[in-house]
């Protein structure tokens, strides 16, 4: 199944996800391209989009575009890779996680107005854990002697960090966290049939 200009995606799914990524305007057809090797071939049942600008000593995108397929969940990353020779670049990554290795989703579904029947949805994070990358979050340690001087190391914590995506209304728009809750509910939906056949 391509997505390039010439040959369009036959299925309603994967035109609609031709048309999100072509929306975010941010190279469309590497990321499509990227895709395309990545979901091999399979039906897309759901997907997700999401641009990001952030502003540091420069300006950086980046694109996330989430699919699920039948069996897989397909994750593809598009960055600005800027070339030594000064030239415009960048750089798509793909993976490729089978729903059965999926040991979590996270959601929070943030609203307003909670008293008045469940409120309004204006958020909504999604985290994914698979087992591929976990954060390490570390402080000094300390006794309870406020006089200690001593050097007791450090403490900290570590926690599955592999995808977590957020989606504001006031941000991205209604639409687009309408389709971020369908997603985590179909996601959701496709781990728990994989648990029930484990």
């Amino acid at each position: 199944m391509k997505w390039t200009a010439q040959a369009r995606p036959a299925d309603a799914a994967s035109t609609l996800l031709a048309q999100e990524v072509r929306r975010a305007g941010y190279y469309p057809e590497l990321v499509l391209g990227t895709l395309d090797v990545a979901v091999a071939g399979e039906e897309v049942v759901v997907d997700l989009v999401q641009a990001e600008t952030t502003f540091d000593d420069a300006v950086h995108r980046h694109l996330t575009v989430l699919a699920l397929t039948p069996s897989r969940l397909i994750i593809v990353h598009a960055d600005d890779s800027p070339r030594e020779d000064g030239r415009p670049g960048a750089v798509a990554t793909s993976e490729a996680v089978p729903i059965s290795r999926i040991s979590s989703v996270s959601l929070t579904r943030g609203v307003c107005e909670p008293a008045a029947g469940g409120g309004q949805l204006t958020e909504v994070t999604i985290a994914i854990c698979w087992g591929a990358v976990r954060r390490l979050d570390l402080e000094p340690a300390t006794c309870d002697d406020p006089t200690c001087q001593a050097d007791h190391g450090l403490t900290g914590m570590t926690m599955p960090d592999d995808i977590v995506i957020r989606v504001a209304a006031g941000v991205e728009g209604d639409a687009a966290l309408a389709r971020a809750d369908r997603f985590a509910q179909m996601l959701s939906e496709a781990t728990a049939r994989a648990a029930a056949r484990a």
